[in-house]
């Protein structure tokens, strides 16, 4: 087993977190619908798709698991996969992510913000006065928008690439079973000669 498959093992979501979740109490049943833990190739791509977008956009752990198992939820994507994939957002990628943000919001919006004031409120556990007064300045605007912009283009791409794989996977196992069955046919007719 590769690191990767042990480290989802260990930490993919599972239904008993979200059967003890006291948030998702009012719409467990919902949740636990057995549909929306299959892996299929509509459900996983879906499931990419809004990780991506809650987890790089929402930027709060915690609520980015129950935001991305709520939408899951319309969207019929596969839960386990959209809770992972908002992990792709995490205290090594956070800081490029904002800068980022703050640089395409800036670029694209005409604004001059700088992603410090951000950086600074978080380091100094600023209170929400603070957060209110940040987010009617400069930069709020440009890191919200910033941030819809890249989590958009990341659920796109994401979406675009899990199909690419569903895909690529089943081609492989058609192929390897298409192989597997001439080999098969071609032993079996080399014994008949044999024979």
């Amino acid at each position: 087993m590769s690191r990767i498959a042990r480290w989802w093992h260990v930490h993919a979501p599972r239904r008993e977190m979200f059967e003890n979740s006291r948030v998702l109490a009012p719409v467990a049943h919902r949740v636990l619908a057995p549909e929306l833990w299959r892996f299929t190739r509509r459900s996983v791509p879906r499931g990419v798709a809004l990780g991506l977008l809650v987890g790089i956009f929402l930027l709060i752990p915690g609520l980015q698991i129950a935001g991305a198992a709520m939408l899951a939820l319309p969207f019929r994507a596969n839960i386990p996969v959209a809770a992972a994939m908002t992990f792709l957002s995490n205290p090594a990628t956070t800081p490029l992510i904002l800068w980022a943000s703050v640089y395409i919001g800036n670029l694209m919006l005409g604004r001059t913000a700088e992603v410090t004031q951000f950086m600074a409120l978080i380091h100094e556990h600023a209170g929400f006065m603070r957060w209110c007064a940040w987010l009617f300045s400069e930069a709020a605007p440009a890191l919200l928008f910033g941030l819809a912009v890249i989590s958009v283009i990341a659920a796109a791409v994401g979406y675009l690439l899990a199909t690419w794989m569903w895909r690529a996977h089943l081609w492989r196992k058609w192929h390897g079973r298409k192989m597997t069955i001439g080999n098969d046919r071609d032993s079996g007719s080399m014994g008949e000669h044999a024979a």
